[in-house]
């Protein structure tokens, strides 16, 4: 998982920019905890929004 490719993690995450259960993804804890990361790690490189809010409307 590349925490560049946004629009791959963008299906992974909600409308609200949360990140969405392992159930909701259909994936297995390892593959979602890697999903995760990344998510996490692009947020922090300001690659993807924390909220719905930071977007840009």
């Amino acid at each position: 998982m590349d925490y560049k490719n946004t629009q791959f993690l963008r299906k992974y995450v909600t409308s609200q920019f949360k990140i969405a259960t392992s159930r909701r993804n259909k994936l297995c804890n390892k593959h979602q905890r890697k999903i995760a990361d990344a998510v996490k790690l692009a947020r922090y490189m300001a690659l993807m929004p924390y909220t719905r809010s930071q977007t840009v409307k």
